[in-house]
């Protein structure tokens, strides 16, 4: 597969912080798998090369808003945590989001748990936050690999058209206004949006 407008080596590099937040994962009770998750469907998303910061924590308030600060602090363009983000006691993840003091993004969450409904009526229950710090997007995905793609990458029929977009068509353009670097995905697995005015601006 090439891309039609650059290659690998002439796109930006990109900066992603992972962050896989579970108390059983962090203690060696099970192995992560969120974190391979979000590597793979990254790779298979994006064109650019990308620059890695991975982190398995413990579900404690504190430690998260340290983490993602850190992220913010080492120039990630991106952050994506997974789990901790449901109704039970030890979920905090979006309280320790929100800790960070961003901008708050309703919209990613709200599109994800219209995503998860259209599979399980307890997607209510879910409470993933997007925040924006500095020049960095930080969003809580869900804890499960399956979970994790269908709300990147949306929902599809049977022919591969589009039923429900996922969160990620609007992530690029969400780095342009932020300042970040142009993201080139690959269109016949996810397709970013941009308006007209400013596809490949950062180009010409």
């Amino acid at each position: 597969m090439t891309s039609p407008i650059t290659t690998d080596a002439r796109c930006d590099t990109l900066k992603i912080g992972l962050l896989s937040i579970s108390d059983r994962a962090s203690s060696g009770v099970y192995e992560d798998k969120g974190i391979p998750a979000l590597k793979n469907w990254l790779h298979q998303a994006l064109w650019n090369p990308i620059e890695w910061s991975e982190q398995v924590i413990p579900d404690e308030q504190a430690l998260i808003t340290q983490s993602l600060l850190n992220l913010v602090h080492q120039g990630c363009n991106l952050v994506l945590t997974t789990g901790g983000t449901g109704p039970s006691p030890r979920d905090v993840t979006p309280e320790a989001t929100l800790a960070v003091e961003g901008k708050e993004m309703p919209g990613f969450g709200e599109q994800m748990r219209q995503i998860s409904l259209h599979f399980v009526p307890t997607a209510i229950l879910s409470r993933q936050v997007a925040v924006i710090k500095g020049s960095t997007l930080i969003i809580n995905l869900p804890g499960q690999p399956k979970s994790i793609e269908e709300t990147l990458g949306g929902l599809k029929d049977e022919q591969g058209a589009v039923l429900v977009q996922g969160i990620f068509a609007a992530v690029p353009y969400c780095i342009d206004l932020i300042g970040g670097p142009y993201m080139e995905c690959k269109e016949a697995f996810c397709k970013a949006f941009r308006p007209k005015t400013a596809l490949h601006s950062k180009r010409v």
